[in-house]
């Protein structure tokens, strides 16, 4: 069988994500509106209007398993592009619409002219699985039969989502000869990793003409009459990373998008109901929820994740599914228990140099695609993050505290242990009582902390830190894991454990006071380089130790005043680097940007150190940011320009959307906003703070999980803070202020 080769496209001006690994920002997708479809692992990206455009290096396409499986879908009616009326994602994310109308055709005052706005062109998009459909309505609003061509021009390139992000290729595999059979077009590419991966497009109508890039339908509307034409796109693959994922072959438009609303409103169940009475607040908050849950991925029976974000990030993130489950974790405690199930599973348990990996290691990032599989990047399964291992014993720790599980508990022990043990050897192995990283393999990630793009660690005068290096909010995720996990463990009987956790965060914290803290600045160091030097600059990853606990006191309100000055807030958020910094450049990845997981804990922090005040402000400015944006929830991150009258939040050219701990910070502030806590064992929800802001009179939260009961409740702002009316709750359960 003859093979054409695929070609490689040439490289263009890039954005840096990440220590050596880049995202492309084109000028033409700087200026394109899309829309986003997910489900799980799969995601399509269309512009405005429906169509998927032809160009490269742009994150368009339908993507399954970290491969582009249709990067082009373009649809023209008698030979010209329709005029474009307005678009919108279904409130539940099951569905994107776009309604449409035929320009002007032939010439006017012949038999064949047809004036602009006489055809009105529904197109409905629907992502189940592995599969994508298409449905094309029209209907006829002129007084006579009407002949029209309806044009779809499609095309694949199997890249992979590296390859879409920017990294160059020295060769590619081959792309197989196409299959055409009536309604129906098969592309296949065999990829360098030897698998086969493959995209079916069938139509449920025989075309006039079709071949593997075009298909041509001839279509007869009588006065008034609605024609339907579908098409369903599908996924597959010989590799592993297909067979895990769920083929969904539903017959038709309807029963697909039937079977995606199911979903959804399934995984819908498990949330707890949060409405509030400022109608834009509680969109944002319902917005959010509905992005989270369109990127929830199933694994087995017991374990799930929230991806972390698309399209450059549609997979398994350590860090960041378990920051996003810290975050909902009173309004969505399953998620975190099916994610703790997922990464125990994936736990390191060897040493190889090769992906960053050591025994009891929390996994970083796991990926699917040919360039993985080939090692191309070394991402298939990679354990380069230093934070991933103690977030996971946080967020165990609390989990188990929420749901009162011991039985939860008693399942992961082993996994704890071994977490432990990492961060006692591993990850200190110098025994100076600071985790640290540097990296095993030239190609992993130089930076290995949330920042970790390879100019985000540095000194004053702008020299990048040597490693291994010591961050400082990983030392705030140590202390809160061995705070948390200490309580765990005495329930557990293991009360020796628990002893040895609570003196490591007992020294940890004298020692960090002493090593981190910076006098005058009123600032605890961004990291120690490899001569335990402070790097003296201004960040926002001190807010993160003072979520934690690890700093408090008066130097936690030191911090609280540095971090909302105007240097390092923008008027929309905290931003990541200081604007009197050397390397700040609040269009940068890392250095000046604001990011709204890092402010939902910055949130959280200056909760815990009863700044008020400022909790409201870091809640004001994202909410606003949000509207502004016109995102509904966050995106990933947006530039850190000050805020201007009249002048909306800049933002970032190629952030993720939707993103997962972005959509949860809103969550992660509720929970510093309302200082609220779910103590299960004892089935006790506790309050600590109760803000309300101004523009808020009531907000209601219902069926909210204690232990094995649930209780409803509205909080009512009031002169002295907020007042808590009970509505429902299950025997036994209490609520305190």
């Amino acid at each position: 069988m003859a093979e054409r080769r695929a070609t490689a496209e040439p490289a263009q001006t890039v954005v840096k994500v990440g220590s050596d690994y880049y995202v492309l920002a084109s000028s033409l997708a700087s200026r394109r509106a899309s829309q986003v479809l997910a489900d799980g692992r799969s995601f399509a990206v269309f512009e405005t209007a429906g169509d998927i455009i032809d160009s490269p290096l742009e994150a368009q396409g339908f993507f399954d398993s970290d491969t582009r499986h249709l990067s082009r879908f373009e649809m023209l009616i008698a030979g010209a592009a329709p005029y474009f009326l307005n678009s919108y994602l279904s409130d539940d994310r099951a569905q994107f619409r776009a309604t449409l109308t035929n320009a002007d055709l032939g010439k006017k005052g012949r038999q064949d002219w047809l004036p602009r706005n006489s055809i009105r062109v529904n197109r409905g998009w629907v992502l189940s699985g592995a599969a994508l459909y298409h449905r094309l309505t029209l209907h006829n609003y002129i007084g006579t039969p009407v002949d029209i061509e309806i044009d779809f021009f499609y095309g694949v390139d199997f890249a992979d989502v590296f390859e879409v992000r920017g990294l160059r290729r020295k060769r590619r595999g081959e792309m197989l000869n196409p299959s055409v059979d009536g309604s129906r077009v098969e592309l296949r590419y065999r990829g360098l990793d030897n698998s086969v991966r493959a995209t079916e497009i069938r139509f449920d109508i025989a075309p006039t003409q079709i071949d593997d890039q075009h298909a041509v339908f001839v279509l007869r509307l009588e006065p008034g009459e609605n024609r339907d034409l579908e098409c369903r796109i599908t996924a597959s693959g010989d590799s592993p990373s297909y067979s895990a994922v769920a083929v969904n072959r539903a017959p038709t438009f309807l029963r697909a998008l039937e079977q995606r609303q199911s979903e959804l409103s399934e995984f819908r169940s498990d949330w707890s109901v949060i409405s509030a009475s400022n109608n834009e607040f509680a969109t944002m908050i319902r917005h959010a929820g509905v992005d989270l849950t369109s990127i929830i991925a199933r694994g087995d029976s017991k374990g799930a994740f929230i991806m972390a974000g698309v399209p450059w990030f549609a997979t398994l993130f350590g860090r960041d599914s378990i920051i996003t489950a810290l975050s909902i974790l009173p309004f969505y405690p399953q998620i975190a228990v099916r994610t703790l199930r997922t990464l125990a599973k994936l736990q390191g348990d060897t040493v190889d140099e090769a992906r960053d990996e050591q025994p009891g290691k929390i996994v970083h990032e796991m990926r699917n695609g040919e360039m993985a599989a080939t090692g191309e990047v070394p991402f298939g399964r990679y354990y380069g993050s230093v934070d991933a291992t103690p977030l996971f014993l946080w967020l165990y720790g609390r989990c188990v505290e929420s749901t009162g599980d011991l039985q939860l508990a008693d399942e992961l022990w082993p996994n704890v242990e071994r977490a432990i043990e990492w961060i006692e050897r591993w990850g200190d192995r110098d025994g100076d009582g600071y985790v640290k990283y540097l990296r095993e393999t030239p190609r992993g990630l130089a930076n290995q902390g949330w920042k970790d793009s390879e100019d985000a660690i540095f000194h004053k005068d702008g020299e990048l830190a040597r490693p291994p290096i010591a961050l400082a909010e990983v030392q705030g995720y140590v202390y809160a894991a061995c705070m948390d996990v200490a309580s765990v463990a005495a329930r557990l009987g293991r009360g020796s454990i628990a002893d040895r956790l609570l003196t490591r965060a007992t020294a940890l914290k004298q020692s960090f006071e002493r090593d981190f803290w910076l006098e005058p600045e009123g600032m605890i160091a961004l990291a120690l380089d490899a001569d335990k030097r402070p790097c003296r600059v201004m960040t926002s990853n001190g807010a993160h130790c003072l979520a934690t606990g690890l700093v408090d006191g008066e130097r936690a309100t030191a911090m609280c005043k540095r971090l909302l000055a105007d240097d390092m807030y923008s008027g929309w958020g905290i931003r990541t680097l200081s604007g009197r910094e050397k390397r700040y450049n609040p269009m940068s990845y890392h250095n000046g940007s604001v990011w709204p997981h890092d402010n939902a804990m910055a949130a959280l922090g200056l909760a815990r150190a009863c700044d008020h005040t400022g909790v409201l402000k870091v809640l004001a400015g994202l909410f606003d940011a949000s509207e502004q944006l016109n995102t509904s929830s966050l995106p990933e991150l947006f530039c850190g320009f000050r805020r201007e009258i009249g002048l909306g939040p800049v933002p970032y050219p190629v952030a993720c959307y939707p993103q997962a701990w972005s959509a949860a910070s809103v969550f992660m502030i509720l929970q510093a906003m309302l200082g609220i806590r779910v103590l299960g064992f004892e089935r006790r929800v506790f309050f600590d703070t109760h803000l309300i802001p101004s523009w808020l009179d009531w907000l209601s939260i219902d069926k909210l999980r204690v232990g094995d009961g649930r209780v409803s409740f509205v909080l009512r702002r009031s002169p002295n803070g907020a007042a808590i009316e009970v509505k429902d709750k299950s025997p036994g359960v209490r609520v305190e202020i």
